[in-house]
Protein backbone atom coordinates (compact mmCIF):
# COMPACT_ATOMS: atom_id res chain seq x y z
CA UNK A 1 0.00 0.00 0.00
CA UNK A 2 1.46 3.30 -0.73
CA UNK A 3 0.30 6.81 -1.93
CA UNK A 4 -0.18 6.90 -6.21
CA UNK A 5 1.82 8.81 -8.17
CA UNK A 6 1.29 10.01 -11.42
CA UNK A 7 3.59 6.95 -13.35
CA UNK A 8 -0.04 4.95 -11.37
CA UNK A 9 -2.06 6.38 -14.10
CA UNK A 10 -1.76 4.28 -16.94
CA UNK A 11 -2.43 1.05 -14.09
CA UNK A 12 -5.22 2.66 -12.48
CA UNK A 13 -6.91 3.48 -15.45
CA UNK A 14 -5.98 -0.40 -16.86
CA UNK A 15 -7.63 -1.60 -13.84
CA UNK A 16 -10.57 0.55 -14.06
CA UNK A 17 -11.03 -1.15 -17.95
CA UNK A 18 -10.97 -4.64 -16.38
CA UNK A 19 -13.19 -3.89 -13.72
CA UNK A 20 -15.75 -3.14 -16.74
CA UNK A 21 -16.32 0.50 -15.46
CA UNK A 22 -15.87 3.79 -18.08
CA UNK A 23 -13.06 5.39 -18.75
CA UNK A 24 -11.40 7.81 -16.11
CA UNK A 25 -10.57 11.35 -17.55
CA UNK A 26 -6.43 11.12 -17.47
CA UNK A 27 -6.58 15.17 -16.26
CA UNK A 28 -8.77 14.94 -13.51
CA UNK A 29 -6.78 11.64 -12.23
CA UNK A 30 -3.44 13.27 -12.44
CA UNK A 31 -5.06 16.53 -10.61
CA UNK A 32 -6.55 14.10 -8.10
CA UNK A 33 -2.91 12.10 -7.30
CA UNK A 34 -1.35 16.12 -6.93
CA UNK A 35 -4.30 17.28 -4.78
CA UNK A 36 -2.63 17.58 -0.99
CA UNK A 37 -6.41 17.41 0.12
CA UNK A 38 -6.97 14.44 -1.71
CA UNK A 39 -5.48 10.89 -1.15
CA UNK A 40 -5.40 8.08 -3.98
CA UNK A 41 -3.22 4.86 -2.69
CA UNK A 42 -2.45 1.66 -4.70
CA UNK A 43 -2.28 -1.86 -3.50
CA UNK A 44 0.43 -3.34 -5.12
CA UNK A 45 1.94 -7.37 -5.33
CA UNK A 46 5.17 -7.35 -6.74
CA UNK A 47 5.54 -3.86 -7.38
CA UNK A 48 2.30 -4.10 -9.75
CA UNK A 49 -0.46 -2.31 -9.12
CA UNK A 50 -3.40 -4.55 -8.26
CA UNK A 51 -6.46 -1.98 -6.80
CA UNK A 52 -6.87 1.79 -5.78
CA UNK A 53 -9.02 4.06 -4.18
CA UNK A 54 -9.76 7.84 -3.90
CA UNK A 55 -10.76 10.37 -1.12
CA UNK A 56 -12.63 13.64 -2.00
CA UNK A 57 -12.55 17.01 -0.28
CA UNK A 58 -15.67 19.15 -0.20
CA UNK A 59 -15.68 22.57 1.25
CA UNK A 60 -19.32 23.23 0.81
CA UNK A 61 -22.79 21.32 1.80
CA UNK A 62 -24.50 20.63 -0.38
CA UNK A 63 -28.18 19.29 1.16
CA UNK A 64 -27.74 17.12 3.70
CA UNK A 65 -24.54 16.42 2.97
CA UNK A 66 -21.75 18.15 4.98
CA UNK A 67 -18.11 19.41 3.72
CA UNK A 68 -15.59 17.00 4.81
CA UNK A 69 -13.87 14.46 3.70
CA UNK A 70 -15.22 11.52 1.17
CA UNK A 71 -13.87 8.29 0.58
CA UNK A 72 -14.43 7.80 -3.56
CA UNK A 73 -14.84 4.73 -4.16
CA UNK A 74 -11.98 1.46 -4.66
CA UNK A 75 -11.16 -0.66 -7.56
CA UNK A 76 -9.64 -4.26 -7.10
CA UNK A 77 -8.87 -6.05 -10.37
CA UNK A 78 -11.20 -8.79 -10.54
CA UNK A 79 -8.38 -11.77 -9.70
CA UNK A 80 -7.49 -10.29 -6.62
CA UNK A 81 -10.78 -9.67 -5.34
CA UNK A 82 -12.50 -10.86 -2.03
CA UNK A 83 -8.95 -11.28 -0.62
CA UNK A 84 -8.99 -8.02 1.83
CA UNK A 85 -7.61 -5.63 -0.82
CA UNK A 86 -10.37 -3.15 -0.74
CA UNK A 87 -10.60 -3.55 2.82
CA UNK A 88 -6.94 -2.72 3.06
CA UNK A 89 -6.95 0.64 1.08
CA UNK A 90 -10.28 1.37 2.87
CA UNK A 91 -8.19 1.42 5.92
CA UNK A 92 -5.70 3.47 4.79
CA UNK A 93 -7.63 6.35 3.04
CA UNK A 94 -9.38 6.10 6.81
CA UNK A 95 -6.49 6.65 8.49
CA UNK A 96 -5.64 9.62 6.02
CA UNK A 97 -8.78 11.03 6.60
CA UNK A 98 -8.94 10.57 10.65
CA UNK A 99 -5.44 12.55 10.73
CA UNK A 100 -7.48 15.47 8.95
CA UNK A 101 -11.00 15.37 10.42
CA UNK A 102 -13.29 13.77 13.30
CA UNK A 103 -15.32 11.83 10.69
CA UNK A 104 -15.57 10.34 7.13
CA UNK A 105 -18.13 10.44 5.04
CA UNK A 106 -18.98 7.92 1.92
CA UNK A 107 -21.89 7.70 -0.81
CA UNK A 108 -22.84 4.54 -2.13
CA UNK A 109 -25.93 3.10 -4.35
CA UNK A 110 -28.75 1.46 -2.18
CA UNK A 111 -28.26 -1.48 -3.74
CA UNK A 112 -24.66 -1.98 -3.45
CA UNK A 113 -24.57 -4.22 -0.33
CA UNK A 114 -21.21 -5.33 -0.84
CA UNK A 115 -19.82 -1.88 -0.16
CA UNK A 116 -22.07 -0.99 2.51
CA UNK A 117 -21.23 -4.37 4.02
CA UNK A 118 -17.28 -3.66 4.05
CA UNK A 119 -18.39 -0.20 5.49
CA UNK A 120 -19.74 -1.56 8.37
CA UNK A 121 -16.50 -2.75 10.20
CA UNK A 122 -15.63 1.08 10.39
CA UNK A 123 -18.99 2.07 11.70
CA UNK A 124 -20.52 3.65 8.89
CA UNK A 125 -23.99 4.70 9.61
CA UNK A 126 -26.43 5.93 7.06
CA UNK A 127 -27.41 9.64 7.40
CA UNK A 128 -29.36 10.46 4.52
CA UNK A 129 -31.06 9.05 1.63
CA UNK A 130 -31.45 10.89 -1.68
CA UNK A 131 -30.70 10.63 -5.50
CA UNK A 132 -27.81 13.03 -5.20
CA UNK A 133 -24.87 13.40 -3.06
CA UNK A 134 -22.94 16.79 -4.10
CA UNK A 135 -22.28 15.98 -7.68
CA UNK A 136 -22.51 12.06 -7.41
CA UNK A 137 -26.11 10.42 -8.51
CA UNK A 138 -27.04 6.82 -8.40
CA UNK A 139 -28.36 3.99 -11.23
CA UNK A 140 -31.78 3.24 -9.68
CA UNK A 141 -32.30 6.94 -8.33
CA UNK A 142 -31.71 6.21 -4.79
CA UNK A 143 -28.27 6.77 -2.85
CA UNK A 144 -27.33 6.53 1.11
CA UNK A 145 -24.95 9.14 2.65
CA UNK A 146 -22.59 7.29 4.90
CA UNK A 147 -20.73 8.26 7.71
CA UNK A 148 -18.17 7.19 10.29
CA UNK A 149 -16.72 8.95 13.43
CA UNK A 150 -13.00 8.52 14.00
CA UNK A 151 -11.88 6.03 16.85
CA UNK A 152 -12.07 8.19 20.16
CA UNK A 153 -14.69 10.55 18.80
CA UNK A 154 -18.01 11.09 18.84
CA UNK A 155 -20.84 9.08 16.39
CA UNK A 156 -21.73 11.23 13.61
CA UNK A 157 -25.20 11.42 15.06
CA UNK A 158 -23.71 13.42 17.92
CA UNK A 159 -21.83 15.44 15.86
CA UNK A 160 -24.11 16.46 13.73
CA UNK A 161 -27.43 16.48 16.25
CA UNK A 162 -28.76 13.89 14.82
CA UNK A 163 -29.53 11.67 12.18
CA UNK A 164 -30.75 13.24 9.15
CA UNK A 165 -33.11 11.04 6.61
CA UNK A 166 -34.31 12.75 3.66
Amino acid sequence: MRPAGPADLEAIAAIEQSSGRGPLSPTAMAAAVADPDRHVVVATVDGAVIGWGKTHHWDHDDGPAPSGHYLGGVTVLPAWRRRGVGAALTEERLRWVWARAPQAWYVVNADNLVSIELHRRWNFTETARGPRFHTTTFTGGLGLLMCAAAPGTPSPQTIRGSTIRS
